[in-house]
């Protein structure tokens, strides 16, 4: 495979993962901002763009966080790499770029993403409301990912795009668990109050995934089983745990396709085992947003190592 299409193959899944992160980061905001914050040192929706690294270009351009920019911003402004609108669109030129890489399936399930993402982009934003946007971000996300599940070859190029995927869902996770940390005040005595509580079950149900928590845990929702479900928890299709051994098993898979054992490989397999030795009491030891903001960094220089190997040079 040659490597511009490992390139638009990895990246097409990276955009559709990160147009649902942001639907997620929206749905998170909207959420939390219907509860009680008088603690929060940071306005919950400012709090979105710190988490997403967008804070500085959003100041710039509209000033202050205020709740309808914000939106506007996250969702349909092209200005912003990262807004649903701008990755829908960078996912369907990288599809259509690799256009005989893909099946019908996945090519339609992209390119309906596309069409109604214009029709939405027409409408008068009065009659657009929130979770709209955000649900429908993620049903088409869904689609795409299920039609490259079930009609794409087990090749090299699937092997791309879950990587894309599970490195962009990793980064996610951590960044959509830091906007909790944002919320609240860093301080020992708001763990385990109500509002912390509260708040906690508001990011579950934002990734789809308070049910399963229950099924997991049971009972009282705290801190401490919050970190192990999310990062630890390797039956969470959402844990950093589960997004870094799948990157782990792809990046295997592609040793034994090309034959070789590379830097992506191993940096790989030493983030796996620097997670896997982690417990909640070590996380909160560390301060939840210093593992996460380390983790995001070491994830960042995984991709890297994985362009530098596998995306800026011929492969066979």
């Amino acid at each position: 495979m040659l490597s511009r299409t490992a390139d638009n193959l990895y990246w097409l899944a990276r955009y559709m993962e990160r147009a649902e992160t942001t639907a997620r980061l929206l749905e998170v905001g909207a959420r939390i901002s219907l509860l009680p914050t008088e603690q929060g040192y940071r306005n919950e929706w400012d709090s979105l763009l710190r988490s997403t690294g967008t804070a500085d270009a959003f100041a710039a351009k509209y000033g202050q966080p205020v709740q309808r920019n914000i939106e506007s911003f996250l969702f349909f402004d092209r200005d912003n790499s990262s807004s649903v609108a701008s990755c829908i669109t960078s996912a369907r030129e990288n599809g259509r770029i690799v256009r005989t890489a893909l099946t019908t399936q996945v090519w339609d399930a992209l390119n309906t993403a596309f069409t109604e993402l214009r029709q939405i982009e027409r409408t008068p934003r009065s009659e657009l409301e929130l979770s709209r946007l955000t649900d429908w971000t993620m049903k088409h996300a869904a689609m795409v990912r299920g039609a490259i599940d079930a009609t794409l070859l087990r090749g090299g190029g699937y092997n791309f795009l879950n990587l894309g995927y599970y490195l962009e869902r990793g980064d996610a996770t951590a960044r959509l668990m830091d906007v909790k940390y944002y919320v609240l005040l860093p301080r020992a005595g708001y763990v385990g109050s109500g509002a912390d509580n509260d708040q906690w079950m508001m990011l579950l149900r934002a990734l789809s995934s308070s049910r399963a928590f229950h099924w997991a845990y049971g009972g009282e929702i705290t801190a401490h089983k919050i970190a192990h479900f999310l990062i630890l928890n390797p039956e969470c299709p959402r844990s950093l745990i589960t997004c870094i051994a799948g990157a782990n098993n792809h990046l295997a898979r592609l040793a034994k396709l090309y034959g070789t054992t590379t830097d992506a490989q191993t940096r790989a397999a030493t983030l796996l085992a620097m997670i896997e030795a982690s417990s909640p009491e070590r996380v909160f030891e560390e301060g939840l947003h210093e593992f996460l903001t380390r983790f995001i960094g070491l994830t960042a220089e995984l991709a890297l190592t994985i362009h530098d190997t596998y995306l800026s040079g011929d492969m066979r």
